[in-house]
């Protein structure tokens, strides 16, 4: 068996280039700027779309955009935009990613768009059933002899198109991202085929989106994330109040 690489910390996953900067670029860019190994996987190359050039634009683009949010690894799947539907294939391709670069914590898709892609309700499906593969035993001819890897976290993010809510039976963590909103926007901005000038539009409507949740949350902007699990601390000071953490202050 090949030797494995470095473990990533987070591995955020996408149904195309670009759902994870706008759902989840602010905490990645935090999480990042924090030491963290980030990762993100795609499950598409997202194209054809009307002003890409092709594959080969959009792929760089997301080569800048990783760059811009401090991402270590990011790869694409070749499963077909438009076309991506939720199956053993595509759960077996990603589920080997997670066993290979043994994430800590997965941040997927976490609801589908109406009106928008049906890819990302596909991947909602994907994702979920991928980190359930990453972890079954006597199945090692379907992952090339990949050791088995329990995936402890998985976190939903979301492409909302109007006021932030989150599905039945998930619970809601928000993410501070105030330090790190301006490197969000950045990253999205470098998807110059997807956002040209006539959609200049979506900037201040990511900062707007961004600012209502961290005033729900008390915070100058954030991201919200939802699991299914409750959570759960034994650090109520160091969750509630970081800034605090290990003391009063002055």
């Amino acid at each position: 068996m090949a030797q494995l690489p470095e473990p990533l910390d987070v591995i955020a996953v996408g149904a195309h280039p670009d759902d994870v900067e706008i759902g989840c670029g602010g905490t990645l860019a935090l999480l990042a700027a924090q030491g963290r190994r980030v990762g993100i996987v795609d499950l598409t190359d997202g194209e054809p779309t009307p002003r890409s050039s092709g594959p080969e634009e959009r792929l760089a683009e997301a080569a800048a955009a990783a760059q811009v949010l401090g991402v270590v690894h990011r790869e694409t799947l070749a499963f077909p935009n438009r076309r991506l539907f939720d199956g053993v294939e595509v759960r077996v391709a990603l589920a080997t990613i997670f066993r290979r670069w043994r994430p800590r914590i997965v941040l997927a898709l976490g609801d589908k768009t109406p009106l928008a892609s049906p890819d990302h309700a596909q991947a909602v499906a994907i994702t979920e059933a991928a980190v359930f593969y990453s972890r079954l035993t006597k199945w090692d001819d379907a992952f090339a002899g990949l050791p088995v890897h329990t995936v402890p976290h998985l976190l939903a993010y979301f492409l909302f198109a109007g006021v932030p809510a989150v599905p039945h039976g998930h619970w809601p963590l928000v993410v501070d991202i105030a330090g790190h909103l301006d490197t969000k926007l950045e990253a999205i901005r470098c998807y110059t085929s997807q956002f040209p000038a006539e959609k200049a539009h979506v900037f201040p409507r990511v900062r707007a989106m961004a600012e209502t949740v961290g005033i729900m949350a008390g915070c100058e902007a954030g991201e919200i994330l939802a699991s299914s699990r409750m959570p759960c601390t034994t650090d109520l000071m160091g969750l509630l109040l970081p800034q605090a953490h290990g003391g009063r202050g002055g």
